[in-house]
């Protein structure tokens, strides 16, 4: 029986969180963005000041442990509306099918109600095949935006948010 623990991630784990974040997105995202693109996004969120900004931002991160393995992360932060953002899911792509994801996600949801937050929202690539998982999880597309993050690069994202108290 597999058992999917969560901890919550602290600055010493930014090695950690960039090395799952390269052995996920090759395979989340090479059919939809080039590989520089990629390159490119995986230095600008993941690089050790990026992450310790992130850090000092109040981006609360958490590590998805299956059977004592390191195997995904999520990013949450408080939003000025009264809203959190999950910032980052991911799970590695061997661990996938095995309850992490939704356990990270579940992990989200718990911070941000206890935090009397009104809502959880997310930004998903609109190729992503996430994007039905946010959809069985209760989440309801918003909008979609196309996003300028430089070098000629753009996310072309649909907004997600689900609603946490009725």
């Amino acid at each position: 029986m597999s058992l999917v623990e969560i901890r919550p991630a602290t600055l010493e784990d930014r090695a950690l969180i960039r090395s799952i974040s390269e052995r996920t997105w090759p395979s989340t995202y090479g059919h939809i963005i080039s590989q520089e693109q990629i390159d490119f996004m995986l230095d600008w969120m993941y690089s050790d000041e990026s992450l310790a900004t992130q850090f000092e931002k109040g981006h609360q991160f958490f590590i998805a442990q299956l059977n004592g393995s390191d195997i995904g992360f999520c990013s949450v932060s408080a939003e000025e509306d009264l809203s959190f953002k999950l910032n980052k899911l991911y799970v590695l792509p061997t661990a996938h099918g095995t309850g992490s994801g939704k356990a990270l996600l579940n992990k989200a949801i718990e911070v941000a109600k206890k935090a009397n937050a009104g809502s959880l929202f997310l930004q998903v690539n609109k190729h992503n095949n996430a994007y039905s998982f946010y959809v069985k999880n209760g989440f309801e597309k918003e909008s979609e935006f196309k996003f300028d993050i430089g070098n000629g690069f753009y996310m072309d994202d649909y907004v997600m948010r689900k609603k946490l108290h009725s």
